[in-house]
């Protein structure tokens, strides 16, 4: 294979507030819910999630909650979903955001195990997808047309590492969809915490670099030395607009194949294991994907990618821990959960105190969050409503501290 380029660390961002907006990243995660083991859709077990969640949580758009401890979570086509809040892409985000999902898991599992008392029958988290969102840098001035491009590209280029990431043996496809300002990654659960980090980790350096690349089309990657499958020509997504790497886009289902053997024949006629393919992808990523992690998520994801850490695709089977989710998480392998808060987690955690915040003399109420990346607010005294971006809170906040 021609050497391809080394690629550059993701740039450093300004600290200010008209630097435009700040690249970030967000995580998201679907459950199926079974109730006494008959599975359910959870509007008609509990009609909101602010039926099962104690705590009084700040309302956002539709019927979806801002979590207390920093998320949210909404029904969602039959699914519970959590979702991260946004996090400024910055080194350690990757770790940030896998850290911020799992406690939003656990934090939905010690409520439904309250319920679970309360009703006497038993609630079962079934993994069903995570969804990894990346921002498109505004600099990089793609239209519609271009991004969809790029995400065809990236289908062809991310689903090798992403199925030794993060995929099993009954997972049928890597997705990548455009969804306005962002890129989405779509693959199913993964139940293990470190491995869920070092996908983040991988997507989060891989996509940024290669939005910056001129152009974007399968030509492009083979200019560039990048491994491609003969044959495998991705599919439309099955949900909104995007594309699959689904298991019958390939001449065999890579899903269920030996994950080792070099028999796979690629377009510059060598033949390739798909751990060999994997891992010259995303090998001249190292930098970026550096850039956005720690040591032991960057080590890891090497590790899996050359066979010394294993791949829920070395398994015979999905391992047992995706039918019941969030009840034995595996935190201790990894000292992640000390790893300070982002600018924009600890605004929200701020904001989600419901105490009150104060502008010049005023002092604003928190109402609720619009979007992803502002906040509804009251004035105290008059009533009136004022909106503040993560961006204006974060300035208004420090300076004062």
């Amino acid at each position: 294979m021609a050497a391809p380029r080394k690629l550059p660390s993701l740039p450093r961002r300004r600290n200010s507030r008209h630097a435009g907006p700040v690249p970030v990243i967000g995580l998201e995660a679907e459950f199926t819910l079974y109730v006494d083991d008959i599975k359910r859709l959870p509007e008609d077990v509990f009609g909101t999630a602010q039926s099962f969640v104690r705590q009084k949580m700040l309302p956002r758009r539709g019927r979806s909650f801002q979590l207390p401890v920093g998320g949210a979570v909404y029904f969602d086509t039959g699914v519970i979903e959590v979702a991260t809040p946004i996090i400024e892409i910055e080194p350690g985000c990757a770790v940030r955001a896998g850290r911020t999902l799992w406690e939003q898991i656990e934090f939905i599992r010690g409520e439904l195990d309250v319920w679970e008392q309360a009703h006497g029958q038993k609630v079962r988290l079934e993994g069903f997808s995570t969804h990894y969102n990346v921002s498109v840098p505004v600099e990089c001035g793609l239209s519609p047309a271009r991004l969809g491009h790029a995400a065809r590209m990236l289908t062809y280029l991310l689903h090798p590492p992403v199925m030794l990431l993060a995929a099993n043996r009954l997972s049928t496809g890597i997705g990548v969809r455009p969804r306005g300002n962002r890129l989405e990654v779509t693959a199913d659960f993964t139940p293990d915490p470190d491995l869920m980090i070092a996908t983040a980790s991988l997507i989060t350096g891989i996509i940024p670099t290669v939005l910056a690349w001129e152009r974007h089309s399968v030509a492009e990657m083979q200019r560039r030395g990048f491994p491609i499958i003969a044959g495998f020509k991705p599919c439309k997504h099955t949900s909104r607009k995007g594309f699959l790497a689904r298991h019958f886009c390939f001449p065999r289902n890579p899903f269920t194949a030996d994950i080792n053997a070099p028999d796979w024949r690629l377009t510059d006629g060598r033949h390739c294991s798909l751990r060999q393919i994997a891992l010259e992808i995303a090998h001249p990523f190292r930098d970026a994907i550096r850039a956005v992690t720690d040591d032991a998520a960057y080590n890891h994801v090497f590790e899996v990618l050359t066979g010394r850490a294993r791949s829920l695709l070395d398994f015979d089977t999905r391992p047992p821990r995706y039918e019941d989710a969030g009840h034995h998480i595996q935190w201790n392998r990894r000292t992640h959960r000390t790893l300070p808060r982002s600018r924009y987690e600890r605004v929200i955690h701020r904001v989600l105190t419901h105490e009150p915040i104060r502008i010049g003399t005023a002092l604003y109420e928190p109402e609720r969050m619009i979007g992803w990346h502002a906040v509804a607010f009251r004035h105290r005294q008059t009533g009136r409503r004022r909106t503040f971006t993560l961006d204006e809170l974060a300035a208004r906040i420090y300076a004062d501290a």
